[in-house]
């Protein structure tokens, strides 16, 4: 038995235990997300993945190249867009970057000699992308996402492509740091209202 006041800092740290795992959290606060300190470490862990692959040369190369959302913020029209058509932005990034990191995680595998360093990045931006995913889930940015009008008309989510692991863990520290940051601090604000 915990008393009331050590309840929800136990429940923190089982959260932040379990989510590297990909696996839902049952009773996880709602909005956990909103926590800095929970962005703050997948953004940590992507900039490491980064880092680790700014100064390889062999075996970081992909045989296709794989298309990756834009995520260059124009801060004028993020600030005037509705947090609906912001979720749209981040939700179809966040699919479209999941797709990407999977493709590079199946092209790294059939390379000829795979670093297990690079395989545990991968493996790990896997996982941070499915647990981010279902935080998202639960602050109701799918919902916000898909129960848009004009979600289907909206403009095409901008890409473009890379051809190597570091293009690709960059783009994925820029879609962290940039859109979902922007994105996650307005809908917990306006959810704090």
């Amino acid at each position: 038995m915990c008393l009331s006041a050590q309840c929800p800092a136990l429940l923190l740290l089982l959260s932040l235990l379990l989510l590297p795992l990909g696996l839902p959290v049952l009773g996880a606060p709602p909005r956990l997300i909103c926590d800095s300190r929970v962005l703050e470490r997948y953004i940590l862990e992507a900039r490491e993945a980064e880092n680790v692959t700014m100064g390889c040369a062999e075996g970081c190369s992909f045989s296709e190249n794989i298309t990756v959302p834009d995520t260059k913020v124009n801060f004028y029209t993020w600030k005037r867009m509705d947090v609906g058509q912001q979720a749209v932005e981040v939700w179809q990034g966040l699919a479209l970057l999941s797709e990407a990191i999977l493709r590079g995680q199946a092209l790294l595998a059939n390379s000829s000699q795979p670093s297990e360093t690079l395989q545990l990045h991968v493996d790990k931006a896997v996982s941070s992308l499915r647990s981010l995913t279902s935080l998202l889930r639960a602050l109701g940015a799918q919902k916000e996402a898909t129960s848009l009008p004009e979600a289907t008309s909206a403009a095409p989510l901008r890409t473009f492509t890379v051809d190597t692991l570091c293009k690709l863990f960059r783009i994925y520290s820029n879609f962290l740091r940039g859109k979902l940051t922007l994105y996650t601090g307005e809908a917990c604000r306006r959810g704090d209202r």
